[in-house]
């Protein structure tokens, strides 16, 4: 039988000793799919030519294990032939009939589980890198989420003092020399949340009720309602303990508690309240102080107000009321000429070109030295509100419009269910406190004249 020519295509009927000018000339006749030419030297290895395609216009070739398991045909690609030589595929066969003849195994699910563990160990191994990221995220990083996702449910003053009470202080003051401190919660923020523990806050409580325990108490209640939003967050959970770390009676003692404030004007310091306070500079300012004692309402309200809160038409004042949302209470005369005579710079009724807001901020200095004039001592912004309320009882005017007016929620069932006053109605009360008020402070007002009008300036 005469040999066959270098040249032609190998037999693929027959095993043989592979060499690459075999595996070179081997090809895939049309029609069919793939073809295999067996090895003589390692049984079960195979070389696989598939079809020409758009793709490959050659063909692929590879070496391939081929076994019988379990009465089936099992094949475990072993590589492109253009990468793996003939003996190393030759070893890599042999390696395989180990496995199957010896084992039982299938090469293939071997494989299969091995990538699989693979995957998961990649898995676990990242998940423990995200774990360990979580447990050192610091308390300052936290913080700053949680005052984004609850800012639009606080009023501008409630979210500027969660930025102080964390400031890491350092900046000139506004007035006069010097630097701010940091705020009393700064230290806390560079500790990773789980280390924010009962004793790290008892600590803290303690230390920090030495120096500032007012400042301190205030962002005490805003460390636990920060840790009791945690909570309800799966991630930062996990971190903490059951238990609120804020809520125990070693902070609390430490902290101490808010003495009862006192502070308001009494019907004869009227007089000498208004002549200083109508005496300030600055006529914005002393607006201001005087809207917040003839409304009632928080000095934060009456910053917040805009010109489009006051209905001229109708005489009535809208207050963003920070427990209702918003309150509607009657534009009194004075407060309205008062109101009409101040300059609209921008939608703030009580404006201001140089503040960050675009309105001012309370203005604590210039009405203590108001104070210190009239020779009135330790009388705040909120113990207005407080006058306006302790003044009324000289009136007997009934505690439900007094609390209705100065956004107090009711405190008895008729007044939750019942009672419904009007505007109207609680004009007729208003406008009789105000009217007095003046009348004690010496004030000759025509409650008739027309109100000053708006007028309107460069910014």
């Amino acid at each position: 039988m005469a040999r066959p020519k270098k040249s032609d295509a190998p037999d693929l009927g027959e095993a043989q000793d592979l060499t690459a000018g075999l595996i070179e000339r081997l090809t895939c006749p049309a029609g069919k799919t793939q073809v295999f030419l067996r090895d003589t030297k390692a049984p079960g290895l195979r070389v696989r030519a598939t079809a020409a395609s758009v793709k490959n216009p050659k063909g692929l070739k590879a070496f391939v294990y081929e076994a019988k398991l379990n009465r089936q045909t099992i094949r475990r690609t072993i590589g492109d032939v253009r990468v793996w030589d003939i003996e190393a595929a030759r070893t890599e066969a042999r390696r395989l009939a180990v496995v199957v003849r010896s084992d039982g195994d299938d090469p293939r699910e071997l494989e299969r589980q091995q990538d699989a563990d693979k995957a998961a160990a990649i898995a676990a191994a990242a998940a423990n890198v995200e774990a360990a990221k979580v447990e050192a995220v610091p308390v300052g990083e936290v913080w700053a989420v949680y005052i984004d996702e609850r800012r639009p449910q606080w009023g501008d003053l409630h979210y500027r003092d969660h930025i102080r009470k964390v400031a890491p202080g350092g900046e000139p003051f506004k007035r006069g020399t010097g630097t701010t401190q940091p705020g009393p919660l700064f230290p806390l923020m560079a500790l990773p949340l789980r280390d924010l523990t009962a004793p790290v806050i008892e600590a803290w409580a303690a230390k920090e009720a030495k120096t500032r325990a007012t400042s301190a108490r205030l962002a005490w209640r805003m460390l636990k309602v920060f840790l009791g939003w945690c909570e309800e967050h799966p991630a930062y959970a996990a971190l903490l303990p059951a238990k609120n770390p804020a809520k125990t009676k070693k902070s609390r003692e430490a902290l101490g508690k808010a003495g009862t404030k006192s502070d308001s004007l009494q019907r004869e310091q009227l007089t000498v309240w208004f002549e200083a306070v109508r005496n300030i500079g600055n006529p914005l300012i002393a607006a201001y102080l005087q809207t917040l004692l003839l409304t009632g309402a928080r000095p934060g309200e009456v910053l917040a107000m805009r010109w489009e809160d006051m209905n001229t038409q109708w005489k009535g004042l809208t207050i963003r009321d920070k427990v209702e949302g918003v309150r509607v209470i009657p534009l009194t005369p004075f407060v309205s000429q008062l109101l009409g005579t101040l300059p609209r710079r921008n939608e703030w009724v009580f404006s201001s070109p140089n503040s960050d807001t675009g309105h001012l901020t309370e203005p604590n200095h210039p009405h203590s030295t108001a104070c210190k004039v009239a020779g009135i001592d330790g009388l705040t912004l909120h113990g207005l509100r407080r006058s306006f309320k302790s003044l009324t009882e000289w009136l007997e005017i009934p505690a439900g419009v007094v609390a209705q007016l100065m956004g107090h929620k009711p405190s008895a069932t008729a007044e939750k269910h019942y009672t419904v006053r009007p505007l109207d109605l609680l004009r007729v009360h208003h406008e009789k406190i105000e009217a007095w008020i003046l009348e004690q402070a010496g004030i000759v007002f025509d409650a008739k004249a027309a109100p000053g009008a708006l007028r309107v300036v460069a910014g």
